[in-house]
């Protein structure tokens, strides 16, 4: 074999297809036209300015601060004042206002903790500072805290960014195919009224939104199936599950040790303080974590607007365009740290930082013009539609080998027979 047509080979493997079909058109959901990308990741990373990606050190560690900092605040305050919260002759309305505002402490106190979350994520891809052992210390302590085996996840995530919107080999929020769901609800007895009830609806967003990611974790649900491995055996938490490769096996060890730190610590915190202070201060602000992991992470990758691509006409370039920046205010730039906002420059080049990535994706918006997916709607009423219309993918003839969202609930274009 030639040099040239190794060094193919390996372009090939690592950003897709050398020769995708050009020209490609298909229709989203909702049966408006839609046109493959055909630029190239050269393109891409030729516009955005090269300070772009200076990291620094001090400034991540400083909103690691930030974020702990206001975590502690407000569960000191709420620890200071609610229980002195009383409405004279109204027992019952003062419990109601404590079990409100200790609630209420709890989310605050889970929307830093998700924000902690975005920065140890940070970590996993590099963007946190030039040195990776610090990166890998602070991630692992962070993701640990929360309940995620940190290098499992950037293990398995990396797998994710390198095949975003391909069918067979991204790792996560994987869709169905037309005939994978037929086969999964064929084995539900009136399977018919369950997909268009808007109640079978709500129940799966419940699940996912607090259950989801935990799932994931035990069981790799929503990513490739591996049928030959057992649920746990292909889990995060396994060193030898297929998601990973064999040299990482004592990584995922390390990082099953990081939670099992936090389980101790976390058990400790329950006998020293008692159930209700630990549950208010770390059990409730985790769900939420969890919630808002799913919740953003769902609605970065599915919409009724984008596609899956198979393997001849999938490229780095177009599965990372798959993916789609939304609006979530003050909380999305501030606390969140613009990992809402930011999303698609984040799959182009995941190592730049987020407090350089408005000005990262300003530049890329102008290579990928009308391809650059943009919702400013409210992100709650996006994830109730995008459930009811996105329930599995088809290609067809117009553009083989391109995958878009279809239901069976009637919305949109009627999934082919």
């Amino acid at each position: 074999m030639s040099t040239t047509e190794t060094s193919l080979k390996q372009r090939g493997a690592q950003f897709g297809s050398t020769n995708p079909t050009a020209g490609l058109k298909t229709t989203t959901t909702m049966g408006k036209e839609f046109k493959v990308p055909d630029y190239t990741m050269k393109d891409i990373l030729s516009a955005i300015p090269k300070h772009c990606y200076e990291r620094s050190l001090v400034r991540s560690l400083g909103y690691v601060v930030r974020d702990i900092f206001f975590m502690c605040l407000i569960f000191w305050t709420g620890n200071k004042f609610i229980p002195q919260v009383q409405i004279d002759g109204y027992e019952t309305a003062s419990w109601v206002a404590r079990g409100a505002l200790w609630m209420l402490m709890s989310y605050g106190i889970g929307l830093f903790g998700f924000g902690l979350w975005i920065l140890a994520h940070e970590c996993g891809h590099g963007a946190f500072s030039d040195y990776q052992n610090i990166n890998d210390f602070v991630g692992w302590v962070l993701h640990s805290y929360l309940w995620v085996p940190y290098f499992s996840w950037k293990f398995s995530h990396s797998k994710h960014h390198k095949a975003t919107g391909h069918l067979t080999r991204d790792t996560v929020f994987v869709p169905y195919t037309k005939k994978e769901w037929l086969e999964k609800h064929n084995v539900l007895k009136a399977s018919e009224l369950l997909e268009e009830s808007p109640i079978y609806t709500l129940a799966v967003l419940i699940f996912q939104q607090l259950g989801g990611l935990q799932f994931y974790l035990a069981t790799n649900a929503t990513g490739q199936p591996h049928p030959n491995h057992s649920w746990f055996a292909k889990s995060h938490y396994a060193p030898s599950s297929p998601v990973f490769d064999p040299h990482h096996y004592w990584f995922i060890v390390l990082s099953d040790i990081g939670v099992g730190i936090t389980a101790f610590v976390v058990y400790q915190w329950y006998k020293h303080f008692g159930l209700f202070n630990m549950m208010v201060g770390w059990f409730v602000p985790w769900l939420w974590v969890n919630h808002w992991l799913v919740f953003v992470t769902f609605l970065q990758h599915t919409d009724s607007t984008m596609p899956h691509y198979a393997n001849d006409e999938w490229t780095f370039a177009r599965g990372a365009a798959a993916t789609i920046d939304r609006n979530f205010g003050f909380i999305g730039q501030h606390i969140f740290h613009d990992i809402i906002e930011t999303h698609v420059l984040h799959h182009y080049v995941s190592r730049i930082p987020f407090y350089n990535a408005r000005e990262a994706s300003a530049a890329i918006q102008k290579v990928m013009g009308t391809h650059y997916r943009y919702e400013g709607e409210s992100m709650w009423v996006s994830l109730w539609k995008t459930l009811r219309m996105c329930q599995f993918v088809e290609d067809n003839s117009s553009a083989p080998g391109v995958f878009m969202y279809r239901n069976s609930n009637g919305i949109g274009v009627k999934a082919l027979d």
